[in-house]
C-alpha cells in the first residue's frame, strides 16, 4: 500500500480579498433578496426538524465524538478502507494534491475511451478544478443535479453547498433553461415541477449514453469499503449504477469507521441541511458486482492540504464538517454577501476556516477569510458536529498575523499596530498622542460624526461612521474630579 500522501495543497487561485469580492454582492439588491428569503426558509425548516428530537444535542455530541476519534486514528481507518475497497473489487488511488487527482481521473476517463462523463454534485471535484481539467483533455463533464446544471449552463459559480444556485430565483433559472436547453421549449414556466421535468428530459439521453460517471462522497465506511451518497433528486444514484466505470473523488476526511457510526450521521445530516427527517435518496455502493452496476470502480482519496489541517490541534475541528450548510443559513455575513466572495468552493463560515487551512494563508484572499465574520457564534450553535467555528476563526487570525511577522517588509497594518504598541507602552507618549489625536479627530468631524478618516484608517470608515470624541477625555475628567 502506498501511504497517504503529504501536505501539498493546490496553488491558490488568484482571488481578491473577501471585502473586495463582496462589494458587488452588497450592491446587488436582487441577490440579497434571494439570499435573505432562501436562508430564512432554510433556518425555519432546520430548527423545526431539530426540535422534533428530544435528544438532539446528545446526537450532536455523538457526531462530534465520532469525528474527533476518527481524525485521531485516521491513518488506520484509511488503511482499513483501502483493504475493504480492494477486496470488493475496487481500486484505490492516492492523490497528494489537486493536480495529481485531476491527472488520475483524466487518465481513467481516457482509458475508458470516453469523451464525456456524467457528474454528480461534489464540492471535492470543484475543489480540485476537475471540470476544467477534463475540458483541457477534451472531455466534457455534464452536471446532473438541477442546481449544479443551472450553475454550469449559466457559466456561473456556486454560492451554497446544498443549493448552489441559491442566488438565482426561479424566473432566472427558467430564462436560463429556455436559452441553453433546446428541449425546454419556449413555453417553459417557472413552476418547480416543470423545471425539474425539463432537466430530466435534457439529461435522460446523456445518462443512457454515458460510459463514465464521476461522483464525490458524503461518507466512506471503512469497515466495508462502501461509498455513501446522500441526495434529493436521484441523479447521483443513476451515476452510481448506469455507466460502466464509476470514479469517486473523496477527501480523506470523509471516512467513517463503522455502519453504527453512520447511523448518527444519517440522522444529523438531513435535519441540518434540508430540514428533513431523512434524505430522500441514500445511495450506497460497494466495489463491483458481476452483472449489476459499474464494471469498474475507482476511489481517488484526496489529501490536498487535509493532513496539514489535521496537524493543527485547533484547526483540525474543521475536518469534522459533514457539509450540511447549516452554518451558512444563520450567518449574517453570508446572508448579505452570498457564497462567491469566499472563493469557488467552500462558502460561508465553514469556508472561512476550511479554505485557509487547505490552501494556506500566503495569498491575500485566503488570509482575509478568517476575518469574514462577526464572531457572533450562531454557526457554532447550529453545527451538527459542534465545530466551534468562532474559536477556529480567532485561531486562524493569529496564524495570519504570525505569517505577516515573518515578511521582510511588514504590511501597513502591522506597522500601524507596532506604532500603537510603542505609543501605548509609555504613559507620557500615550497621553500626548491622545490629546493630539483628539484635536485632529474633532477637526475631521461633521455634525458629531467622523465619516472619513485619512490614509490607511480610511478603510475603517468605508462602511461605518465614528462618533466624534468628547471635548474632555475620561482621563482629563478623572484627573479634574480626583481629590
Amino acid at each position: 500500500m502506498r501511504p497517504p500522501p503529504g501536505t501539498n495543497g493546490p496553488v491558490p487561485l488568484p482571488m481578491p480579498k473577501f471585502a473586495a469580492a463582496a462589494r458587488s454582492a452588497l450592491a446587488d439588491t436582487g441577490l440579497r433578496r434571494n439570499l435573505r428569503s432562501g436562508t430564512a426558509a432554510a433556518r425555519e425548516r432546520e430548527a423545526a426538524a431539530a426540535a422534533e428530537l428530544a435528544g438532539w444535542d446528545d446526537l450532536r455530541e455523538a457526531g462530534r465524538a465520532i469525528g474527533d476519534a476518527t481524525l485521531l486514528d485516521l491513518d488506520a481507518h484509511l488503511e482499513q478502507l483501502e483493504r475493504a475497497v480492494t477486496e470488493a473489487g475496487g481500486i484505490v488511488h492516492w492523490a497528494a494534491d489537486a493536480a495529481e487527482a485531476c491527472e488520475i481521473v483524466t487518465g481513467l476517463v481516457r482509458a475508458a475511451g470516453a469523451d464525456e462523463v456524467v457528474k454528480a454534485s461534489s464540492a471535492t471535484t470543484r475543489e480540485i478544478g476537475l471540470t476544467d481539467a477534463l475540458a483541457r483533455a477534451g472531455v466534457t463533464a455534464r452536471e446532473t443535479a438541477l442546481a449544479d446544471l443551472a450553475v454550469q449552463l449559466g457559466d456561473d459559480e456556486p454560492s451554497h453547498l446544498l443549493s448552489p444556485a441559491l442566488h438565482r430565483d426561479r424566473a432566472e433559472i427558467r430564462e436560463l433553461f429556455r436559452r441553453t436547453m433546446p428541449s425546454a421549449g419556449p413555453d417553459l414556466t417557472d413552476d418547480p415541477a416543470e423545471l425539474a421535468a425539463a432537466v430530466r428530459t435534457h439529461l435522460r439521453e446523456r445518462f443512457l449514453r454515458a460510459r463514465v460517471a464521476v461522483t464525490g462522497a458524503n461518507f466512506l465506511v471503512a469497515e466495508t469499503g462502501t461509498l455513501v451518497v446522500l441526495e434529493s433528486e436521484g441523479n447521483a444514484r443513476l451515476c452510481l449504477t448506469l455507466p460502466d466505470t464509476l470514479i469517486s473523488v473523496a477527501g480523506i476526511d470523509k471516512v467513517v469507521p463503522t455502519w453504527a457510526d453512520m447511523e448518527v450521521f444519517l440522522q444529523l445530516l438531513p435535519r441540518s441541511s434540508s430540514g428533513d427527517r431523512m434524505t430522500p435518496y441514500v445511495a450506497t455502493s460497494t466495489g463491483v458486482t458481476a452483472g449489476d452496476g459499474p464494471r469498474a470502480f475507482h476511489l481517488v482519496l484526496l489529501d490536498n492540504g487535509r493532513t496539514r489541517a489535521l496537524a493543527d490541534e485547533v484547526g483540525r475541528a474543521a475536518l469534522r464538517c459533514i457539509r450540511c450548510s447549516a452554518c451558512m443559513n444563520v450567518c449574517p455575513v453570508y446572508e448579505r454577501t452570498g457564497g462567491r466572495a469566499y472563493g469557488p468552493v467552500y462558502p460561508g463560515p465553514i469556508g472561512a476556516i476550511l479554505t485557509p487551512q487547505l490552501r494556506g494563508v500566503d495569498s491575500a484572499a485566503d488570509a482575509s477569510l478568517p476575518y469574514a465574520s462577526t464572531l457572533c457564534g450562531a454557526c457554532a450553535d447550529v453545527c451538527p458536529v459542534k465545530i466551534d467555528i468562532p474559536d477556529v476563526l480567532v485561531h486562524l487570525r493569529g496564524t495570519v498575523v504570525e505569517s505577516r511577522r515573518r515578511r521582510p517588509v511588514p504590511p501597513p497594518e502591522l506597522m500601524l499596530m507596532r506604532g500603537l504598541a510603542w505609543t501605548m507602552g509609555d504613559p507620557r507618549r500615550y497621553e500626548t498622542s491622545l490629546r493630539r489625536g483628539t484635536r485632529w479627530a474633532r477637526l475631521l468631524s461633521r455634525g458629531g460624526r467622523i465619516r472619513r478618516l485619512p490614509g490607511l484608517l480610511g478603510k475603517w470608515t468605508e462602511a461605518r461612521d465614528l462618533p466624534a470624541p468628547p471635548a474632555e477625555s475620561f482621563r482629563a475628567w478623572w484627573t479634574r474630579r480626583r481629590p
